[in-house]
């Protein structure tokens, strides 16, 4: 049976400035196609029987610099929509919300076309990808290509954690990941690699 191998994104500018960057499709910095290069050695090891993206520029850009091809766009991938706090840091947020925790409390309510989503919305959307891409593990591989947010969320619910469970997974630009079995249990067997 394969693994799921989740990849994050490389680094954009709003990524490095450390801005809730969702729905906002911010190209890959220099640095974040070195990093998404950088990963071509770690994948070309598998056994691959599907790629797919988000539909977000960032992350077909990675797949492609990391040697991924015949990649199929998911929309259930993209990123959590910020709303309100789109292209904001938690820090800013925190001035006027202490205590605001993206995991318990959402987002408001943004401009036209950011409406945002809560835990729940956003667990919705992976369990629906969770739900295509698992049978095709007795292939081999399926490699998820997305971002930070959307694949810590993908990752608590692999692992049967509630939605808010994602908080305990720091995922950072450029990274592969990958969740398992272990006595038929869904199991993490390495986190945040980059090489």
């Amino acid at each position: 049976m394969g693994e799921l191998v989740l990849v994050r994104h490389g680094q954009t500018e709003w990524s490095k400035g450390r801005r809730h960057t969702g729905r906002t499709d911010v190209p890959l910095t220099e640095e974040g196609e070195r990093q998404a290069a950088a990963l071509r050695p770690l994948l070309a090891e598998r056994r691959i029987a599907r790629v797919v993206t988000s539909p977000l520029g960032r992350a077909v850009r990675t797949a492609e610099l990391a040697g991924l091809s015949d990649t199929v766009v998911l929309p259930d991938l993209a990123e959590w929509d910020y709303g309100a706090y789109e292209g904001i840091t938690s820090a800013r947020i925190h001035q006027d919300r202490p205590g605001w925790d993206l995991w318990t409390d959402g987002v408001p309510e943004g401009a036209p076309g950011f409406p945002g989503e809560n835990p729940d919305q956003v667990a919705d959307r992976v369990a629906r990808v969770l739900d295509e891409v698992v049978p095709e593990l007795d292939d081999g591989d399926v490699v998820l290509v997305a971002h930070g947010h959307v694949l810590r969320a993908l990752t608590a619910r692999r692992l049967g954690l509630p939605s808010w469970g994602g908080a305990l997974f720091r995922l950072d630009t450029g990274s592969i990941s990958a969740l398992g079995t272990e006595h038929d249990r869904p199991v993490m067997t390495f986190w945040n690699r980059f090489h």
